[in-house]
């Protein structure tokens, strides 16, 4: 082993085994990027405190990269600082940051998945000046483009009831509201007249969950006649498929109400489909406006002047915490902007190929997991002196 390399000896603690949920896949890019790029390092679910202690005790780390959000702080910080380990936290979002900040400002180095996210943190009383913006890397190599005349590809697309002229729109998330479906349904009513030729798929991973928001987007179907043109598929995906369902796709919508990153997003530049999403967030930080797609202008925000806390997030009890100021915790897209950008991509096929192949290019410079693995490796060493 490199000596300089075990200097960097770690422990990646996510929801391990891998899962297919954006946080565990983030942390599994990491670990498998440090693992390439040849540094001693184990994975560990960040709430098993038999192995994050036989690893303590036995791997002996120096520094513990955890993954999640200000409420798993008690795993990911203080569990490893109280095994002499030096914790290094990598955050998402969750639309504020209600606790923890003494511990937080305490660290050498935080950081988190896109200036957005860090925003959030100095936003909400996080004053620690060593924060640090880090993208999550994917496998550009598994997520690459598949043709649009490639058997799986085709078959994918017949499965959906996609015939060969429409035009496929997708939309992936936990929930398609919160990726900004109804957005993209309002947008579609707009230039439904002047381009007819598309299906809209929206991928999530509950049928129908929450049943308040899919009943607003049936709403919304129902209004502009659209029950033949939109097809809503649910559950669990394997990588390959996701790969498949991406390549099937010709332009990748979803404007998100919030984002802290968009790893999806990523995946569909990877596959090279261009991405329509909102100016605001993480998307600022990985698809680039008129290049590998468009980000529409922000209409609204959702500004709140008080909030819920509960027992779980650290607090002695269930209590409202009113705010000096409104927070924004979600963003609205400009449907009208939206409706442009879509029109564009729906009716210039040529736009939509050189937009693919640019973001291409730009995942794999810039998001392939081992390259942001040693982009990460350089701060965290720089910070802590390794």
């Amino acid at each position: 082993m490199d000596n300089e390399k075990e200097k960097f000896r770690s422990v990646v603690l996510y929801p391990f085994p891998v899962q297919l949920d954006g946080v565990s896949l983030q942390g599994e890019f990491l670990y498998q990027g440090l693992l390439h790029n040849g540094y001693p390092v184990m994975p560990a679910d960040r709430k098993g405190e038999f192995e994050k202690n036989f690893l303590y005790r036995h791997f002996k780390p120096k520094v513990a990269i955890g993954i999640g959000y200000w409420g798993d702080a008690p795993d990911i910080i203080s569990d490893p600082l109280g095994n002499g380990v030096t914790p290094v936290p990598w955050l998402n979002a969750d639309g504020w940051v209600a606790n923890y900040h003494d511990l937080l400002n305490s660290l050498p180095i935080i950081l988190t998945t896109s200036n957005w996210v860090k925003e959030t943190y100095l936003r909400d009383g996080v004053t620690n000046p060593n924060i640090f913006a880090m993208p999550i890397g994917i496998d550009t190599q598994q997520m690459k483009p598949l043709p649009k005349h490639d058997p799986q590809v085709q078959a994918m697309r017949e499965f959906l009831g996609v015939k060969p002229h429409e035009k496929m729109i997708l939309t992936i998330g936990g929930d398609t509201t919160s990726k900004g479906f109804q957005e993209v349904l309002q947008a579609l009513g707009k230039i439904d007249q002047e381009f007819r030729e598309w299906k809209l798929i929206g991928k999530s991973w509950e049928n129908h969950d929450p049943v308040y928001h899919y009943k607003e987007e049936m709403k919304l179907i129902r209004g502009f006649g659209f029950r033949k043109k939109v097809k809503y598929i649910d559950g669990s995906l394997s990588r390959e498929n996701l790969r498949v369902l991406l390549s099937a796709a010709d332009i990748y919508a979803a404007p998100s109400r919030l984002e802290g990153f968009g790893m999806v997003q990523v995946e569909a530049m990877s596959c090279g489909i261009p991405v329509l999403s909102i100016d605001a967030m993480g998307m600022k930080d990985t698809v680039v406006h008129g290049v590998t797609g468009f980000l529409a202008k922000v209409a609204s925000t959702v500004d709140l002047e008080s909030e819920w806390v509960y027992k779980e997030m650290g607090f002695p009890k269930k209590q409202v915490i009113k705010f000096d100021n409104p927070k924004t915790f979600a963003y609205r897209v400009d449907v009208d902007d939206l409706s442009q950008h879509l029109l564009k991509l729906l009716t210039d096929s040529q736009l939509r190929e050189k937009m693919g192949e640019a973001g291409r290019e730009h995942a794999v410079k810039n998001f392939n997991y081992k390259v942001t693995s040693l982009k990460m490796i350089n701060v965290i060493e720089e910070k802590l002196n390794l």
